[in-house]
């Protein structure tokens, strides 16, 4: 039983299942900002816009039965924004810091250009292959 409680123990302090328990806790906190960022400041423009920000109250009704498109529209629209708020403000700026990152450095120059006729030489050359000016060392 000692040895079941020991791989029980080992098995929790693993790092991937300490990195999802931190990823989890982080999902849920950054879910309340993003639900926030759309109801509580692009949905009031919304509001401005169109009226009204919350469409829950849109119905209509067949043979007894009550369709509650405006829950689905109000839905839809909270679903829209949420993604483009990631989209905008995490997405776009991750990527754009992690191609920063991979940037590799320029490669070395292999042509310079001749200071007579402005030609491209390689670098190596001692005289212009276009003027035939003698070129110093580069």
């Amino acid at each position: 039983m000692q040895d079941v409680f020991k791989e029980f123990k080992q098995f929790l302090m693993r790092g991937n299942v300490i990195d999802l328990a931190v990823a989890v806790v982080m999902g849920a906190a950054f879910g309340a900002v993003i639900n926030s960022a759309v109801n509580d400041l692009i949905m009031p423009i919304i509001a401005m816009i169109f009226g009204k920000p919350d469409f829950s109250n849109l119905t209509f009704t067949i043979n007894n039965a009550v369709f509650r498109y405006g829950a689905f529209i109000t839905a839809l629209i909270t679903f829209v924004l949420t993604a483009a708020a990631i989209f905008f403000f995490v997405v776009k700026p991750i990527n754009m810091l992690m191609n920063r990152a991979r940037r590799e450095p320029p490669a070395d120059p292999t042509t310079m250009k001749c200071p007579f006729c402005l030609s491209e030489v390689p670098i190596g050359a001692t005289r212009c292959a276009f003027c035939t000016s003698e070129l110093a060392a580069a």
